[in-house]
Parts: C-alpha cells; sequence; structure tokens
C-alpha cells in the first residue's frame, strides 16, 4: 500500500513536467512544405546548416571525388534543375559525384548533395537520377535530420523524467533507462523514419515532376532499385525495424502520388527519361 501510494505521488512529478515541457515546444512547431504536416524542430537553421557543411566536409575529406566528367555534367545540371524548382535560395546548392560502389546518394543540411558512382547504373538516366537527388534534397528542405534529432533529445528527456519519478533505486533508474530506449527506438523514432522516406518519395517526385522529369520514372527506379537488393541478397522488404519503408510498399504508394506528379509534369517544360547513364542490368 505504501508502494503504491509513493508511486502515485511520484507519478504527479513527471506528468506535470511533461505538461510544463509541451507548452514550452508548442512554438517550436513548424510545417512541412507540401504536405502540411506539423513537425517539431528545436534546432535553428543556422545551426543546421553549418553541422552539414562540417559533415560534407568530413566526408569528402574521405572520400575520392569521380574523374568522371560527363557524369558529374549531368549530375549538376539535374540537380541544379531542381534546385531550382525547391527554391530555396538560402542554400548553398553543391552537387557532387563519390567513388563508391555503394549505390546511395544524399543531402545535408544546406544542399551539400553527394552522389555515390554506384548508383549511377540503377538509376540509369537523367529522371531515374531526378528521382533519387529530388528524394535527397526533398529529406534536406523537409528538415528530417533536425526533426529526427529533436525526436532524439525528447526521447532523452522523457526516458530521465520517467526514470527519476517512478523509481527511488538507481538499479531501478538504469533498468528502466534501458527498457525504455528500447521501446522508445521501436515504437517513436523509427517509425518516424519510414515517414519521412514516404514524404521524402513524395515532395521528390513533385520536385522532378516540376523540373520536366517524367515522374513514371520514379517508379521504374524503385523497381531496379528493388532488383538490385535481391540480387545482391539486401532485401528491403522486412518492414519492422527498418528505418525505410520496404520497397513494396513503397513502388505500390509510389502510384498514388503520381496523380498530381503528372499533373505537375504535364504544366512544365518536358525533358522527359533526359540523358542515359552508365549502362546496368537492373
Amino acid at each position: 500500500m505504501n508502494k503504491f501510494k509513493y508511486l502515485s505521488k511520484q507519478l504527479i512529478k513527471p506528468s506535470l513536467l511533461f505538461v510544463a515541457l509541451f507548452l514550452a515546444l508548442l512554438p517550436s512547431c513548424e510545417t512541412v512544405p507540401e504536405t502540411n504536416r506539423t513537425q517539431l524542430i528545436l534546432l535553428d537553421q543556422r545551426t543546421e546548416f553549418s553541422m552539414g557543411t562540417k559533415a560534407y566536409k568530413d566526408i569528402l575529406k574521405k572520400s575520392k571525388i569521380s574523374p568522371d566528367k560527363r557524369a558529374i555534367k549531368i549530375i549538376r545540371r539535374v540537380g541544379r534543375r531542381i534546385a531550382k524548382v525547391v527554391n530555396r535560395p538560402q542554400y548553398k546548392w553543391e552537387f557532387n559525384l563519390v567513388e563508391n560502389k555503394t549505390p546511395n546518394a544524399y543531402c545535408l543540411p544546406g544542399g551539400k548533395v553527394g552522389v555515390h558512382t554506384g548508383i549511377l547504373p540503377i538509376a540509369k538516366n537523367e529522371a531515374g537520377l531526378a528521382a533519387v537527388i529530388g528524394h535527397e534534397i526533398a529529406h534536406a528542405v523537409a528538415r528530417h535530420g533536425a526533426e529526427r534529432m529533436s525526436q532524439s533529445i525528447i526521447v532523452a528527456i522523457a526516458g530521465e523524467v520517467l526514470a527519476q519519478g517512478l523509481t527511488r533505486n538507481e538499479a531501478d533508474r538504469q533498468a528502466m533507462r534501458a527498457a525504455y530506449g528500447i521501446g522508445s527506438a521501436v515504437a517513436i523514432t523509427l517509425p518516424f523514419s519510414r515517414n519521412h522516406e514516404l514524404e521524402a518519395d513524395y515532395l521528390g517526385i513533385l520536385y522532378m515532376a516540376r523540373a520536366g522529369y517524367d515522374p513514371r520514372e520514379a517508379k521504374k527506379f524503385w523497381q531496379r532499385f528493388s532488383r538490385w537488393g535481391k540480387k545482391e541478397k539486401k532485401s528491403s522488404d522486412f518492414d519492422f525495424l527498418s528505418t525505410h519503408p520496404a520497397n513494396k510498399k513503397r513502388i505500390a504508394q509510389i502510384d498514388d502520388m503520381l496523380v498530381r506528379a503528372m499533373a505537375e509534369y504535364n504544366r512544365s517544360a518536358k525533358i522527359g527519361a533526359g540523358e542515359k547513364l552508365k549502362a546496368g542490368r537492373y
């Protein structure tokens, strides 16, 4: 009975702290362009850009820039076309091709874009590349990185408040912190990450369509990427602890996104699939 009374009293403390924290964080809510989703951002954009620039410089120091002038020219052409329709003058756009066989690309805060040579055969053409670059730029424009950092901060604070409020025993507190850390990762942080991927797909397809690239090529790209994954035995069809949506789900949802994207494409100065890249059997 005494333990129940203690627990009841202690629950009041974290509850009040959560209310105070919620009220304090209300001014930090922002809205994602196009989707109008509300997000919590605790990081100011200047700090975010500074972190992005530093990370980009560190990556380039450890990487080899590709000597393929033709591919670099295409990447920068596609990137600049997308950057133009995104219309973020505060971003200092850079586009580089990095020698790396792993098919990947990224856009760091502030507009620093890196494309791996390994993704070129899968992209196949300018439009496929536009799907990749548009997707990565969408992550940056929607401030997904800053949002995930903000979520991590909130999760850490919440875990500590619960640990301090619900038990007096330090060993129990440590166990609670560990348990809450695992639970929160599965229930809070990772589902947002999967949502980020789908949101970036949607925004990226709109960007490529407005830039004049056929958005139907985005679906073809993800189909090729899925085949690459199966060939390399890197399946992403398991959709629980993955930070990315399974490819089957992603491809199916792209069909829904194409309705608006095609309307945007039809209003653009159409480029279609654009110039071909390196051939790949995907």
